[in-house]
């Protein structure tokens, strides 16, 4: 196997925001070497494969999530079903397809394939909301120890995906789960409860919360639900 290490993420660039290395591949040995010192791939199809590490960073403590009134009152209805880990490849093409304002996608086949591969591990998630036979929302991710990295999310009903959120962060709890990376600040994100915190505070996080092939993965399966 070929030796390789990242740049200590200190080393990564003001300007782009966290830019810390280029090139390399996707293979799940130097995905999961990534995410285990909390650097990300994003990089469109057409450069190469970019490394990231931004500082301050995004995150959501499972215990400060935030469910607003009417949210609250989505999540009480009957009328939809949440799945874990049953259509990965399905999520991941629904938060590909193009969105409003949005010029093309960072989730190209490239992707998908590495992500794929991190699923059939038991290492990359997926959790699912279906309405009437239908999926209308959910997001992807990867999980290493006790801290999820949420990659991406997608609605095509309203609510969809907070609901499928709300959810995961409520097993996520019930696992004791530490933290939730959301990478970089939404508006979005951070009306459900997430926060910025510094790039040291985050990484002295992860050296407490990750630990990498000490178990192996598994399909996911929501007891609490």
């Amino acid at each position: 196997m070929t030796r390789f290490s990242f740049p200590p993420v200190g080393d990564a660039l003001r300007e782009p925001n966290g830019l810390l290395a280029v090139g390399g591949d996707l293979t799940s040995h130097r995905l999961l070497e990534a995410y285990s010192k909390g650097i990300f791939p994003w990089f469109n199809d057409d450069q190469p494969i970019l490394w990231w590490s931004p500082d301050p960073r995004m995150v959501l403590f499972p215990h400060k999530l935030k469910i607003s009134r009417s949210l609250r009152k989505a999540i009480k209805s009957a009328h939809y079903e949440i799945r874990t880990d049953c259509s990965f490849n399905q999520v991941m093409l629904a938060c590909a397809a193009p969105r409003a304002g949005q010029a093309g996608t960072w989730i190209h086949p490239q992707m998908v394939a590495a992500y794929t591969a991190l699923h059939e591990m038991g290492l990359a998630h997926c959790v699912e909301t279906w309405i009437d036979g239908e999926l209308a929302g959910g997001l992807y991710g990867v999980a290493l120890g006790k801290v999820f990295f949420g990659e991406s999310m997608f609605s095509r009903v309203q609510d969809a995906s907070k609901i499928a959120l709300v959810h995961l962060v409520k097993q996520l709890q019930f696992w004791q789960f530490g933290l939730i990376d959301c990478q970089v600040r939404t508006d979005h994100l951070a009306s459900l409860g997430a926060q910025e915190i510094s790039r040291t505070e985050f990484s002295q996080i992860l050296d407490a919360l990750i630990t990498i092939g000490s178990k192996p993965g598994s399909k996911w399966n929501f007891e609490r639900i």
